[in-house]
């Protein structure tokens, strides 16, 4: 598209109150869910693909199996592990190899995953055990951490670990005063339409627990509250979709 059609098309998105991608601000980008790709048996137990609008993650999970080590064995629960990793084809700028082990946003990233999905995994019914959760980021435009806690609730539910409920992930921001939900990668990091604000969010809907909210943004109370009914009410539109899955799973 040439520079004059863009230009163009943005005016013609503002005049019409909408984001850069064609959305209103409090619409969640195509979900698309597929469970168990890897297919059954093997050394994975469960896993799912999600994909929300250009951003795909793959979850697998492994286990629950013996600790390897005695020094991970836990006596009244199980221990959870998350690894994720990046393709290197997942973003458009930077193609390179990224280690999980040394790389300090991937390692922040498992450990919010690790923290949410510990809240929602019944983890102390399998006492000295190791479950291991893969998240491998396929493709990055925006939201890959609200994408990946997404498809490891449903790999969890693949690989039949018990939970309290379903996990549901997605974001808000502010664009002008406006709440917007489902950020993508020009809205979260820049471009015309960029809000200054982005938050992170998962709750268990049914429970109306939240378990992540994260903003690094200096905010009022209010602006906060406002957010936060935004990101629930996308969270509930997810769950909605991932239930229907789970439900259509089980019946095969």
């Amino acid at each position: 598209m040439s520079r004059v059609g863009l230009t163009r098309r943005t005016d013609l998105l503002a005049l019409s109150n909408l984001r850069n991608d064609g959305r209103r601000p409090g619409e969640i980008r195509r979900m698309r869910i597929q469970m168990g790709p890897l297919g059954p048996g093997g050394a994975c137990s469960g896993s799912a693909l999600v994909s929300m609008g250009l951003t795909t993650v793959l979850a697998s999970v492994r286990g629950p199996t013996e600790c390897a080590r005695r020094s991970d064995e836990l006596p009244d629960r199980a221990f959870l592990e998350v690894t994720v990793k990046t393709a290197p084809f997942s973003s458009a700028g930077d193609r390179r190899v990224t280690n999980p082990q040394t790389d300090r946003r991937l390692q922040e990233m498992s450990s919010l995953v690790q923290q949410v999905m510990g809240a929602a995994v019944l983890l102390h019914l399998y006492p000295k055990a190791r479950i291991e959760l893969c998240v491998t980021i396929l493709a990055d435009d925006g939201g890959r951490l609200e994408a990946a806690i997404n498809a490891s609730t449903l790999a969890l539910v693949e690989a039949g670990i018990p939970l309290l409920d379903l996990v549901c992930a997605c974001s808000a921001g502010l664009d002008q005063d406006v709440e917007l939900v489902d950020l993508n990668h020009q809205e979260s990091f820049g471009g015309p339409n960029s809000g200054a604000v982005y938050m992170p969010c998962a709750s268990m809907v049914q429970r109306g627990t939240v378990v992540l909210a994260q903003c690094e943004s200096r905010l009022p109370l209010a602006t906060l509250e406002r957010l936060l009914n935004a990101a629930m009410e996308a969270c509930r539109a997810e769950s909605i979709h991932s239930l229907e899955i789970c439900a259509f799973r089980a019946s095969l």
